[in-house]
């Protein structure tokens, strides 16, 4: 299929009802309301392709964005196109998700993430604590930076409450992330979260509701999130 079969086909797919979910939840035009499940009968269509996921990507289209994110090459992306796509991410399903996945599983998965957690932009902010956060799911405990991961703890746990409002949404799964895949930095980040309690984040004129950390980590645990790390973060 190419990029304009895929877009016709997504048209056809859309939902006035998940339209306006999504627009609730932040998604600008243009989009037609696919559901995520529909788009994974796409993906299974067409698979892994690289070129097909940057044109999809380039195409402005919510919907075709995500689907991008599914079906992108993280390995063949370059930085150039990894910053290209966080800058053009419109709404938080694309940069901490689409974005983030294909970032994660990149070449240049840290240096991206240590770079876009500094941005003043919130959305760039956003991708990078995910990016970072999956990065931490995917890559062996052995080949972690414990302190600077010790550090990026002590920065939100002072910092979090301060942090533009997404941002914080992001922090906070950035801790259940270390706490949830690290077994020596767990009882570290459970007290990062402790310290820092409820945080708040308007989420717009949804039920959505940020994870309570602590509880979240210990569900994580019990599911052997210690013992496996992911081999992908796309879902």
């Amino acid at each position: 299929m190419t990029s304009k079969e895929i877009v016709a086909q997504l048209s056809k797919m859309g939902s006035a009802t998940i339209k306006n979910v999504f627009m609730k939840h932040g998604a600008p035009e243009p989009l037609y309301g696919v559901k995520v499940g529909d788009l994974k009968t796409i993906e299974k269509k067409v698979k892994r392709n690289h070129e097909l996921a940057l044109e999809l990507f380039d195409t402005g289209n919510s919907d075709a964005m995500y689907l991008a994110g599914l079906i992108s090459e993280p390995k063949k992306m370059t930085k150039k196109q990894l910053e290209d796509w966080a800058e053009k991410a419109t709404w938080y399903m694309l940069s901490e998700f689409a974005v983030a996945w294909s970032a994660a599983e990149s070449p240049f998965a840290l240096e991206l993430a240590q770079k876009w957690i500094k941005s003043k932009k919130e959305m760039i902010a956003c991708t990078g604590w995910a990016t970072y956060s999956n990065y931490i799911a995917l890559t062996p405990d052995a080949d972690l930076d414990k302190k600077e991961l010790e550090s990026l703890l002590y920065s939100i746990g002072k910092d979090i409450h301060k942090a533009p409002n997404r941002v914080r949404h992001c922090m906070n799964n950035f801790v259940i992330s270390v706490g949830g895949y690290v077994s020596s930095l767990t009882d570290h980040a459970k007290k990062t979260a402790k310290s820092y309690g409820v945080v708040t984040v308007d989420m717009g004129d949804t039920a959505c509701k940020v994870p309570e950390a602590i509880s979240y980590m210990d569900k994580m645990i019990a599911r052997g999130s210690h013992t496996k790390k992911k081999k992908t973060v796309k879902c």
